[in-house]
């Protein structure tokens, strides 16, 4: 993609062994898959996908093993537009996703992050690729250590520091301190503030750094930023087939609608016809919408 905003993400790229079910086995149960599919993803590669689709410029931080899952990984990041210049090969297996999906087109994952494990810090360069970007996605599925330095180095670039805290876990202040932009689901807001009330959750959450966008699903977004009132956009009616990176494509496609000058309302719409279409294909980057459908579903 070329005249769009730049976007740097900083993250995990996995490949995702997708398998379907009408329902998920109880332990020790064995059941009968409807289909299997082996689709590039990861939290951080599924954002940066995201944000290439709908007009990023998008460069990738990150790292990939030296087996074979690597060298698809970076190609499937290559083929979408993405400077790859950040991405590491090292020692080892890349990092996988066992994802289950269930007649209703619900997902639950194991991730074994293989490579990303190894991702401590930033290294020499990465600056350089973060400097200038509009915006620095972040996500969980590297070690804090690591994610707390991209953080670190957003804020003392002055680029807006956009974090999905997923896998949800403690957020250490130091981390807090650096975000520009929490995106938590509505599972992980809970996590982090023990209110499962979205609304009270938003309210928590913008004590801790100063925008929030809540997640809910099927029940749109929520958007808070201290000392104004809180926005709520619904989300489209689509039947969903696999929700798998659906929020990640949300993410995604809000940062850079936000890289646009556009307002959290109009962003959160953008974000949600894009996860709208993305919920209705299988698969993680591979479902994610182009620029052209989403403004098609939104009727521009």
């Amino acid at each position: 993609m070329s005249a769009g905003p730049r976007v740097a993400v900083f993250g995990s790229v996995n490949m995702d062994l997708v398998a379907y079910v009408d329902q998920v086995p109880a332990s020790g149960e064995t059941v009968t898959g409807t289909a299997f599919r082996q689709v590039p993803g990861g939290k951080g590669a599924n954002q940066a996908v995201a944000a290439a689709r709908v007009g990023a410029e998008v460069s990738f931080l990150g790292a990939v093993g030296e087996d074979s899952f690597g060298g698809e990984l970076r190609a499937n990041l290559l083929a979408n537009g993405i400077d790859v210049s950040g991405l590491r090969t090292v020692p080892g297996v890349s990092g996988v996703a066992h994802i289950v999906v269930d007649g209703r087109a619900n997902n639950s994952i194991i991730v074994v992050p293989g490579a990303n494990g190894g991702v401590t810090g930033t290294v020499e360069g990465d600056a350089r690729i973060i400097e200038g970007a509009a915006a620095l996605l972040l996500q969980l599925e590297l070690p804090m250590e690591a994610v707390a330095a991209a953080a670190r180095t957003g804020r003392e670039l002055g680029v807006p520091v956009y974090l999905t805290p997923a896998p949800a876990r403690e957020l250490p202040a130091e981390l807090l301190e650096s975000v520009d932009v929490l995106v938590p689901n509505q599972h992980e807001a809970a996590a982090i503030t023990g209110r499962t009330d979205p609304a009270e959750a938003l309210a928590a959450l913008v004590e801790l750094v100063p925008e929030v966008l809540l997640t809910l699903g099927g029940d749109g977004s929520l958007y808070g930023r201290r000392g104004a009132e809180p926005v709520r956009v619904p989300a489209f009616r689509v039947e969903a087939v696999d929700t798998t990176a659906a929020g990640d494509t949300f993410c995604g496609s809000f940062a850079v609608a936000r890289a646009e000058g556009r307002g959290p309302e109009e962003a959160m719409r953008f974000a949600a016809a894009a996860a709208a279409l993305s919920v209705q294909r299988h698969g993680a980057s591979s479902s994610m919408p182009t620029r052209d459908e989403v403004e098609a579903l939104l009727g521009g």
